[in-house]
């Protein structure tokens, strides 16, 4: 036990940190300036990780949780921390990233861009079944005997076949809530079955909620039906989804017997509406289908796509690359100020999307192409269609390949926008680049308020 340990520092993952002699202490749940008394959970060389297991005073800085679920979730970890000072913290991991994992000389950051709403901003949430609860620390203490046939909220790290319910969330709009509950409540009163993890067996997986700023509701439900009478079961419960739920647009489901919950490579069928929505932004309608990536948060994605547009300086006469460009948000967004712009993307059904956002919105200069990045772009797509003046990236947390890196280097734009959802990796590719490229621009925007996630959008000139 270590007592009135005072944390003085945040660190990476959500945790703040202490050291105490020559040992770095990681904790969740706490903030700079609080004063704890720490239990070590786990110690290796000069790291350690620990919980607290009592604040004997509370920092200045501390915020009061508006989450019932807070601590257990995982999800909003600062919570705990009041918004400004969250946008701090963000900054100073920011730059420490490039500055430590970089190695780059690098100009001075422009303040961190904070989203105006910090609750109810996702547009879309996932949630799972599991016929296993997770037991809360109090639940656990207490006499009281829990039992439940399964139910239906967010996977806790530690235990892959448990579910912690969840009746409110905050990270979106309430209509999540009351469909989440009564479907829940459906299946206890029809004794629908609840996935088991282990076994593989059980009706009900995994809910996909996506809400648009145009008024659209998409719900997509994961089954995992082997029978006939799971079959009915199935079918009975989207007809009662569908009479319930008006306000749902676009009522999907898939069948997934896979031991995981992605279904990119599942058929999705439509049980009423349509299979898509659109999203708007700045005058454009975008498509999203259940496979698309778009932005969580609608309002925050405008200011973000702003900033990279603003970086990349377009005149009217350039050629855009525009990589992982997703349903062609980003492309189509500055297809208005380029001569073309060119988008490559992974997944097939998001490149669909990406045309057909720019048939609808009548852009004639942009042209997509799916496949994997490593492959596609090369120095024949290269001479094929024309070195790029401005290259825009926005790739996984995973950063770029080195085939990719390689080629953008032999394409040699003017100027690169590098957007990150990962400034670790985004820091390294910014090594392999800086033989070539300088960084002029950086500015973080923060597309998750109380979750220590961060965009970055960075602006490499040619040296």
């Amino acid at each position: 036990m270590l007592e009135n340990i005072e944390i003085t520092d945040v660190a990476a993952e959500g945790k703040a940190l202490v050291r105490v002699d020559d040992l770095v202490v990681f904790v969740p749940f706490v903030v700079p300036g609080d004063i704890v008394d720490l239990q070590l959970t786990r110690k290796k060389h000069h790291y350690a990780e620990a919980k607290c297991v009592r604040i004997v005073k509370p920092s200045e800085k501390r915020a009061v949780p508006f989450c019932p679920h807070f601590c257990t979730c995982g999800g909003c970890k600062w919570q705990c921390l009041p918004y400004e000072e969250q946008l701090i913290w963000k900054q100073r991991q920011v730059m420490d990233n490039l500055q430590r994992i970089g190695k780059v000389e690098l100009p001075e950051c422009t303040p961190i861009l904070g989203s105006a709403q910090t609750t109810e901003y996702r547009n879309k949430l996932e949630f799972g079944f599991a016929n296993k609860i997770w037991l809360t620390e109090e639940q656990l203490r207490s006499s009281e005997q829990f039992s439940s046939p399964g139910d239906v909220g967010f996977h806790t790290s530690g235990a892959f076949d448990k579910i912690l319910p969840i009746n409110e969330c905050h990270l979106m709009a309430p209509v999540n809530d009351r469909i989440r509950n009564d479907i829940r409540q459906y299946a206890y009163d029809h004794n629908l079955t609840f996935f088991d993890a282990r076994e593989h067996t059980g009706l009900l997986r995994n809910l996909m909620i996506r809400l648009s700023n145009t008024g659209e509701l998409m719900l997509l439900v994961q089954l995992c039906m082997f029978n006939e009478e799971e079959e009915q079961q199935g079918r009975e419960l989207m007809d009662w989804i569908h009479l319930s739920f008006p306000e749902i647009t676009s009522l999907l489901w898939v069948n997934n017997q896979k031991f995981n919950d992605t279904f990119g490579d599942l058929p999705v069928h439509l049980h009423s509406g349509t299979d898509h929505i659109f999203l708007e932004m700045e005058g454009l309608r975008f498509k999203v289908g259940p496979k698309s990536f778009y932005q969580t948060n609608t309002e925050q994605a405008y200011q973000l796509y702003s900033v990279a547009r603003d970086f990349a300086q377009l005149t009217g006469n350039e050629l855009v690359y525009d990589l992982y460009t997703g349903t062609g948000t980003i492309a189509n967004f500055v297809a208005r100020q380029a001569r073309q712009v060119i988008g490559i993307e992974y997944v097939p059904e998001a490149i669909e999307d990406a045309k057909v956002n720019s048939q609808v919105n009548n852009i004639d200069n942009t042209l997509f192409y799916a496949g994997d990045m490593k492959d596609i772009l090369n120095t024949q797509f290269i001479e094929q269609h024309g070195r790029p003046d401005v290259i825009i990236t926005d790739p996984p947390r995973a950063g770029m390949h080195q085939d990719v890196i390689d080629t953008i280097l032999f394409a040699a734009p003017q100027r690169i926008v590098y957007v990150s959802c990962n400034p670790a990796t985004q820091a390294r590719d910014l090594q392999l680049l800086d033989p070539a490229y300088r960084v002029t621009r950086i500015r973080p925007v923060d597309m998750f308020p109380h979750t220590q996630h961060v965009e970055n959008v960075v602006l490499l000139e040619r040296r």
